[in-house]
């Protein structure tokens, strides 16, 4: 074979999944959420946002759970009661977009978890409706992976896969656990710990925070919102996270919106694990170091601080940093940033629906639709031009468009993370120039679409260049 043509063999092998990536149509994902709601109030106000995207999932369950802050109880009431007034704004919900699902059948879906603390409640005996219903999703003739979100402790899931591991040969266990997709807001338990442990090939996505030196490392879900009791993240616009713009935007609409609490302690510390599953055409949940409403995350790589547990040794998606451009016109670099830097427009969103929730569709906005007019895949050579295009985009209001092209240099391979100049990047088409590279690397560039409605709403799309340098 000619040398060339190897090279560019193995280069298609080595970016085959990206491809797949670009050309998969969407799916509904299969979402299955453990929460200890009433532990405080931050539950309820996530579990009310999750309805205004139940259209977008298959709800495969809403299972509740204790924790480290509720170790005795678990309260399905009060998912019912949530759930019961989602019914009441379903109607009006499908005038502006399709799918949600009935009441009844999201109804039929909330279980009970084994209400007792942790690993106390992993082993024999310890069954419950919670655990035996993952069981029962999971096994379901059904291709697609079920993401778990984990608001509470993790000790539901550790019972279920126990059961499995017990009950089961090591290759039928491992397809059980290849489906998985588990998000947990910290270890709310000591059944994390286990999990990562026991099933070292489970997709895990976890930012526990740890102590080091006396003080405490604020996890990435904490950027989801912050305040005083949290600390205030520099850089981060906390006039949309406040309990005014709760009262303007949230509870004064009609029944889902009443049953939304003021904040008390973070508001919505849960909601980043299922923000990354929302399709906007910024996220693919099965790479998370690629950034998305929910955060960006990494591999886990071995710290010396003292973990709430116990020290990992597992693979584990664990803190990504970013640095952002913040609210105060400054540089912030943390790994609360890779949620903060999209809390304008996951906010707005979530305004906006709840507008559809007692608004008609001529009075409600809607988002725009983010286009290219070239593949999610490009690749050329260093010295080339990289011409971009949005062309295609469009509003369904009809609302005008804001068009921007931002270099997102954290999750790449480019080693160098120098600024990359993009000519026009706030117009609908844009160029730049591939760096000077020693080895294949990749850029990656977002394209924001922002309609003019109100609130303002923005879709994405990622545009992933490959460089090759000359000498291939």
């Amino acid at each position: 074979m000619h040398h060339h043509s190897l090279t560019y063999y193995l280069l298609l092998l080595l970016f085959l999944p990206l491809l797949s990536w670009a050309q998969e149509p969407a799916q509904k994902r299969r979402v299955l959420i453990l929460t200890d709601i009433e532990n405080e109030p931050d539950d309820a106000m996530s579990m009310v946002r999750f309805m205004l995207y139940t259209n977008q999932f298959d709800t495969e369950g809403l299972v509740a759970t204790t924790s480290t802050h509720q170790r005795d109880k678990v309260a399905d009431w009060r998912i019912r009661e949530i759930v019961e007034a989602y019914g009441k704004v379903r109607d009006n919900l499908l005038k502006h977009e399709p799918g949600y699902p009935p009441a009844d059948t999201l109804l039929s879906r909330i279980k009970r978890g084994y209400a007792d603390f942790g690993m106390q409640a992993v082993g024999p005996g310890k069954d419950s409706e919670g655990s035996a219903w993952i069981i029962e999703v999971v096994d379901r003739d059904d291709p697609r992976p079920v993401y778990v979100p984990v608001w509470g402790g993790s000790n539901c899931l550790a019972q279920a896969l126990w059961k499995v591991k017990m009950t089961r040969s090591p290759e039928e266990l491992d397809r059980f656990v290849s489906k998985l997709r588990v998000y947990t807001i910290s270890d709310q338990d000591d059944a994390g710990p286990w999990l990562r442990k026991t099933f070292p090939n489970l997709f895990y996505i976890a930012s526990p925070g740890y102590h080091a030196a006396g003080a405490y490392h604020y996890a990435t879900w904490s950027g989801i919102s912050g305040d005083q009791f949290h600390g205030r993240f520099g850089g981060a616009d906390f006039s949309l996270v406040n309990n005014d713009w709760v009262k303007e935007n949230i509870q004064n609409h009609g029944p889902l919106g009443a049953q939304y609490p003021l904040i008390e302690y973070l508001m919505e510390g849960d909601t980043p694990s299922f923000l990354w599953l929302i399709e906007n055409g910024l996220s693919d949940p099965e790479h998370p170091n690629w950034g998305s409403w929910g955060g960006r995350y990494e591999l886990y790589q071995p710290r010396t601080e003292k973990w709430f547990y116990e020290p990992e040794t597992r693979p584990l998606w664990t803190d990504a940093v970013d640095e952002v451009l913040g609210h105060d016109s400054a540089y912030h670099t943390s790994n609360k940033a890779t949620l903060w830097r999209w809390r304008e427009a996951f906010q707005n969103d979530f305004a906006a629906r709840m507008d559809w929730t007692v608004q008609s569709y001529k009075k409600a906005n809607h988002p725009p639709v983010a286009k290219l007019a070239h593949d999610h895949m490009l690749t050329v050579r260093e010295g080339e031009t990289v011409q971009l295009s949005a062309e295609g985009s469009s509003d369904p209001d009809k609302d005008a468009l804001r068009y921007e092209w931002l270099y997102y240099p954290e999750p790449g391979t480019y080693a160098m993370r120098k600024p990359i100049p993009l000519e026009g990047k706030d117009q609908k088409k844009a160029t730049f120039v591939a760096p000077s590279v020693p080895e294949p690397q990749t850029i990656h560039i977002i394209l924001k679409v922002t309609d003019a409605g109100t609130p303002a709403l923005t879709r994405y799309q990622r545009v992933i260049v490959t460089v090759l340098p000359k000498a291939l």
